[in-house]
C-alpha cells in the first residue's frame, strides 16, 4: 500500500492548454483512476499546483520559459477537469512558484515522522503527473533527499514529459537515484 500519492501539476495549462501535449492528455484517465484507487486504499492524496503571478514574465523562470502559464486564478491554473472531479474536501495541495516544493518535502517528512518512519524507512510515496523532466523529478529528488530510506515510486505510464526523450531521461535519472520506476 502507498502511504501517500503525490499528483504533480495536473493543471490545464500543462495538459490541454498552452504547454499541453498529446502525452499529457493521454495520462489523464490513468491518473484519475490512480487517485480513486489511492482514496479507496486510505492513502493520503496530495496535489501540487504550479502557481505564478501576473508578473511571471519578469521572473527568472519567465525569462527561460517565456510562455505565461498557471497564472493564479486563470482557467489554465485550474486542475484538469477529470482530475478536479477526484478532489475531495480536505485534500492537501501545495502551490509552488517553481519546479520543486520544499513545503511538500517538509509535509512528507512530517508525515513520515508522525508514523515513526525514521528517515522514511517503511514509508511508500508514489508520484505521478507532469512534467516528468521538470517538476516530477524535482519533487522526487527533494523527497529522496529528505527521506533517503523511503520507498519512492514513479509510475512512468502516469507521467508525461516535455518530450518523449526528456521523459525517458528523467526516468533514468530517478532510477539512478534509487527511485523505483514502474
Amino acid at each position: 500500500m502507498t502511504d501517500m500519492l503525490i499528483v504533480i501539476d495536473m493543471q490545464r495549462d500543462f495538459v490541454s492548454g498552452c504547454l499541453g501535449s498529446a502525452e499529457a492528455r493521454a495520462i489523464v484517465p490513468g491518473v484519475a483512476a490512480r487517485i480513486r484507487r489511492a482514496k479507496e486504499e486510505g492513502s493520503q492524496v496530495v496535489f501540487t499546483l504550479d502557481t505564478h503571478e501576473p508578473d511571471y514574465m519578469d521572473t527568472r523562470e519567465g525569462r527561460f520559459l517565456p510562455v505565461p502559464h498557471c497564472i493564479r486564478g486563470t482557467e489554465g491554473w485550474a486542475l484538469e477537469p477529470e482530475i478536479a472531479k477526484e478532489c475531495a474536501r480536505g485534500m492537501i495541495s501545495f502551490e509552488k512558484p517553481t519546479f520543486g516544493s520544499t513545503a511538500l518535502m517538509h509535509h512528507v517528512a512530517a508525515a513520515a515522522a508522525a508514523k515513526g518512519h525514521v528517515n522514511g524507512k517503511g514509508m511508500t510515496v508514489e508520484l505521478c503527473g507532469v512534467c516528468t523532466d521538470i517538476c516530477v523529478v524535482s519533487n522526487a529528488m527533494l523527497i529522496k533527499a529528505a527521506l533517503p530510506e523511503a520507498d519512492l515510486i514513479v509510475d512512468s505510464a502516469l507521467c508525461a514529459g516535455v518530450t518523449i526523450e526528456k521523459h525517458a531521461a528523467a526516468l533514468e535519472t530517478m532510477r539512478s537515484c534509487q527511485i523505483s520506476v514502474l
